[in-house]
């Protein structure tokens, strides 16, 4: 099937699959908005009663598409803007909407794909997980709401660990941080996470629905501005020299040489 996000909707489960295999699902800037179409469709749609989010290929999501950033820095503060904008409605729709998120995710979930991980109710792990935050191997600040979702899973510290020096962490390891429900290995990961889905399926719907608006309801108003300092932030770090070394130093597969400025 063509098209880097794909939407189905079979037994009352909407499935968003990421589905640019051959760069492990990247985003670049058509995919976040058809990202961001699809999880507001999904959060619509009164015959969905489960969100489900996964990754085609060898990688659940492994953040931005630095390529992307490369070929156009001269613009990328204002791109950033625009495309940040994109991705936070996609988070926002999934965490308004009135039904269960569950992310399966494997390979890797770097970048945008933790914050997209953070922002779901449930998350199902592969065992062999790579997880990274990743911006600031780049020179960027994170968004995607992972400021917000992160300090408040796993706690202050651990979250400035894991946003500062983006070290990859096995699933296991954040399981027992709490940003993961269920580890599973890694050929079993579909059939699990279908059992899981099916299950909430038939659910109460309208009381897990009711029950996650309670949830969220001590951080309304909070998130959606963090979401946009994030993106205003994300801008600030894209227009300095600090943010051209870093993606460039990516594409040219090097190690970056920061000057802090």
């Amino acid at each position: 099937m063509s098209g880097s996000v794909l939407y189905t909707v079979t037994d009352g489960v909407a499935t968003i699959t990421l589905n640019r295999p051959r760069v492990m699902n990247a985003l670049d800037a058509e995919m976040i908005v058809r990202l961001r179409e699809v999880c507001e469709q999904a959060e619509r749609d009164r015959n969905v009663r489960v969100i489900l989010l996964r990754g085609a290929g060898p990688a659940f999501l492994a953040g931005g598409d630095v390529a992307f950033f490369h070929a156009n820095l001269a613009r990328a503060p204002g791109m950033v803007i625009g495309l940040a904008g994109e991705l936070h409605r996609a988070i926002l729709a999934l965490r308004r909407a009135m039904k269960p998120v569950v992310a399966s995710v494997h390979g890797a979930a770097a970048g945008a794909g933790m914050s997209l991980a953070a922002a779901s109710d449930f998350v199902m792990a592969a065992a062999d997980t790579q997880f990274m935050m990743a911006y600031s191997r780049i020179g960027a600040s994170p968004d995607g709401g992972s400021t917000f979702f992160l300090p408040r899973l796993i706690g202050y510290q651990r979250a400035m660990e894991l946003l500062l020096l983006s070290e990859a962490v096995d699933a296991e390891t954040m399981r027992g941080l709490g940003l993961v429900n269920r580890v599973v290995p890694a050929p079993e990961l579909e059939s699990e996470t279908q059992k899981f889905v099916a299950r909430l399926a038939v659910g109460p719907t309208i009381a897990y629905g009711e029950t996650k608006a309670l949830a969220n309801r001590a951080c309304d108003g909070l998130l959606e501005a963090q979401l946009e300092a994030e993106a205003q932030a994300f801008a600030r770090c894209a227009g300095t020299r600090d943010f051209a070394e870093g993606v460039t130093a990516f594409v040219e597969k090097r190690k970056p040489v920061f000057k802090g400025e």
